[in-house]
């Protein structure tokens, strides 16, 4: 609904003509604006990955009692065997066993996990990596029988999270570090500048190499320490719109009228500065995804065995030439999803860029005539009593 303003109301939410304007741009973006809907999709297709692709049974009712394999593990004594070690749900005597005294049991879309390999095929004698087999295995194995599909599925899952969780946090970081040198200035923002240009000399990939032989590096490590060092993506922008912002006339206004420096700060200048910050946003988020997917083709990145695109990138240059179906999906696992956000980042630069003021399907706003000359003028209409010359 399009209020009297120009806003408009939608639910509970009022969209000011601006933001209106910002999504309309957007929207005007068919690029962008489809590849945001597709990045949704495959990431809320891979979130719940356990539900999808899993060598455990999601649900398995038996003697009146529920069991859920996929979320909790079980002995094999508790599902009706005799060893106390976690049940086998690849060993086909043992489903066998479960099949006969369950009543209900309820398989995944795919019945493979992304760390145990094919016992049937490697029964069978066949070679890993295998080729593509329709529809037991579409884009093959890998060089320890799994799945390379699950595997893909399972390492889009992780590179998504880690780089959101870093893009976010580095923002953070990065717009409170840029938003306080650019608004006290002065010895504060002189310290913090050579701070930042030591810290972006450090060379991060040798650091990684030392601390890997001090601990096994895992998702929560690596977050940290790229999080240590990825900071520093934001700072010079939102720094540089902050000193913009702390010179205008409602800014003085509110240090006039006694408002403290962090109401100014934020209720102020950081909605100014988000702008730019937003712009940036997907492209961090995608610098992300390489550094994660870099660092595990290195093999300092997660732990060995781990899905992730890196480690199938890997596996394919290893096999280059008996099996290139893994340097293939690899490339186009990755090639695709940073594709996706770094158009979705061009439709985000277009919404937020302010020399695109109307968007396709928007009508324009009114031109002001000039009294003097009877023509429309450019810019903004001028007071009475103001000087035409």
């Amino acid at each position: 609904m399009v209020r009297a303003d120009g806003s408009r109301q939608f639910l509970f939410w009022r969209i000011s003509p601006t933001t209106s304007r910002r999504l309309a741009n957007f929207r005007a973006n068919r690029r962008g604006w489809y590849s945001l809907w597709i990045f949704l999709f495959i990431f809320l297709l891979t979130l719940p990955a356990e539900f999808i692709a899993n060598d455990k049974p999601l649900v398995v009712w038996k003697n009146g009692e529920l069991f859920t394999p996929a979320l909790v593990v079980y002995t094999d004594k508790e599902l009706g065997g005799e060893f106390e070690t976690e049940a086998d749900f690849t060993d086909p005597e043992f489903i066998e066993e479960l099949r006969e005294d369950s009543s209900l049991i309820v398989w995944p879309l795919i019945q493979f996990g992304a760390y145990r390999g094919d016992k049937e095929l490697a029964n069978r004698g066949v070679t890993f990596p295998s080729a593509p087999e329709w529809p037991r295995h579409p884009l093959g194995t890998d060089d320890q029988g799994r799945d390379v599909l699950v595997r893909v599925i399972y390492g889009l899952r992780i590179s998504i999270l880690f780089g959101l969780a870093l893009a976010v946090l580095a923002s953070i970081v990065g717009i409170a570090a840029g938003l306080a040198q650019g608004f006290y200035g002065g010895w504060v923002d002189i310290s913090f500048q050579r701070v930042i240009e030591v810290w972006e000399s450090i060379p991060v990939l040798f650091l990684l190499v030392i601390l890997a032989s001090f601990i096994e590096p895992n998702f929560w490590w690596l977050l940290l320490l790229m999080l240590i060092f990825r900071w520093t993506s934001l700072v010079s922008v939102v720094r540089a719109e902050t000193l913009r912002a702390r010179n205008l006339d409602y800014v003085r206004a509110a240090k006039s009228l006694g408002a403290p420096d962090r109401m100014v700060m934020f209720k102020h200048v950081l909605p100014n500065a988000m702008v730019s910050a937003l712009t940036f946003l997907p492209f961090i988020l995608t610098e992300s995804i390489i550094v994660l997917s870099s660092l595990d083709f290195l093999g300092f990145g997660l732990p060995p065995g781990s899905a992730s695109i890196g480690e199938l990138l890997k596996q394919g240059r290893s096999h280059l030439l008996s099996a290139p179906w893994l340097a293939l999906t690899g490339f186009f696992a990755l090639g695709i999803l940073l594709s996706l956000l770094v158009f979705v980042g061009e439709a985000v630069r277009d919404a937020f860029d302010p020399r695109k003021a109307v968007a396709a399907g928007t009508p324009p706003e009114p031109e002001i005539a000039d009294d003097s000359t009877g023509t429309p003028a450019t810019g903004a209409a001028q007071p009475k009593g103001a000087d035409s010359t």
